[in-house]
Order: C-alpha cells, then sequence, then structure tokens
C-alpha cells in the first residue's frame, strides 16, 4: 500500500461518493420490489470524528437513497448531493462555496464516474476493491479495506 502525504491542517473538506465507499457496492433487492444498502458504523463514525476536527463534509452520489437522507439527519452540517451525474461541476460550486482551493480537498471515490473529481483534487483516496483505472490515477492513496468495510474510518483515523 502506498503511503498517503495527508497533512490534517491542509484538508479543508473531506467530499465522498456513497456507494462503494460508504457501502460494499451491492444492493438487496426483495421480492416486494424494496431495496436496502449496508453501511458500516465504523464509517459514521469517521465522518463525526471529521466534523470535530473542523473539516467540513460531503457526499456527492450519482445516486438517491434513503441511507444518504439518514446521514444528512444525524449530520445536519454536513453538504449531501444525490442523483448527480456531473460530480465534478458539484465538486468546484462546493470550493467555491467554501473558498476552497482544490489542493486542500480529499475526495473518496471508487468508480470511473469519480475520475474527474479525484484527478482534480489535492488529495485522491480510494478504496481496494476500486475499479482498476480509479486505482491507477496519479497520487491515489488504496485503502487497505474494501468499499463498506470501514475505509472511510481507516482514512480518517488516519488523517487525525
Amino acid at each position: 500500500m502506498n503511503q498517503p502525504a495527508f497533512e490534517k491542517e491542509k484538508i479543508k473538506i473531506f467530499i465522498s461518493d456513497f456507494d462503494g465507499i460508504f457501502t460494499d457496492g451491492k444492493l438487496t433487492v426483495y421480492s416486494d420490489g424494496k431495496t436496502s444498502k449496508q453501511v458500516s458504523y465504523r464509517d459514521i463514525m469517521a465522518i463525526a470524528n471529521i466534523l470535530k476536527a473542523n473539516i467540513k463534509f460531503a457526499v456527492i452520489s450519482g445516486e438517491k437513497t434513503t441511507a444518504i437522507d439518514i446521514m444528512k439527519e444525524k449530520f445536519p452540517s454536513i453538504d449531501i448531493f444525490q442523483n448527480e451525474r456531473n460530480k465534478i461541476n458539484v465538486l468546484k460550486s462546493l470550493l467555491e462555496k467554501y473558498n476552497i482551493n482544490p489542493e486542500n480537498v480529499l475526495y473518496m471515490g471508487d468508480d470511473i464516474n469519480d475520475t474527474t473529481c479525484l484527478e482534480y483534487v489535492g488529495f485522491p483516496v480510494t478504496v481496494q476493491d476500486a475499479h482498476s483505472s480509479v486505482k491507477n490515477i496519479k497520487n491515489i492513496f488504496i485503502t487497505k479495506k474494501n468499499g463498506g468495510d470501514g475505509a472511510v474510518r481507516e482514512v480518517t483515523d488516519y488523517i487525525l
């Protein structure tokens, strides 16, 4: 595993994808048509730890899911964007909103729709089971953990 060049004082915002990062990327579909996703409580605790360290937190997801809504209820100060297909535009608007430079952003994503964001920020991070093209992004940190298995907590523990 490569060693990240994180410096807590340089990271002003932690932005993450949701599916494949907070979840294992699987969707359970029941016979009644309802669905569910599993989220690690370690990763939820990671958000609390980041916020306590005065680092902003945001989720930019290409999907809409109840799990993200619950996350927003638990942490009202975080920025949540769902059903977003052009994640880089959302990321840039967040940086403008908070007057943050790209080199002060940690972005965590696992698939090809995260590539532009990962290439744009100073601290790109992905999970062990990410798409192979994402793992090849220059200067990317790859967690030991898979998505949905405490990877977000692994990163926050390293930062803090």
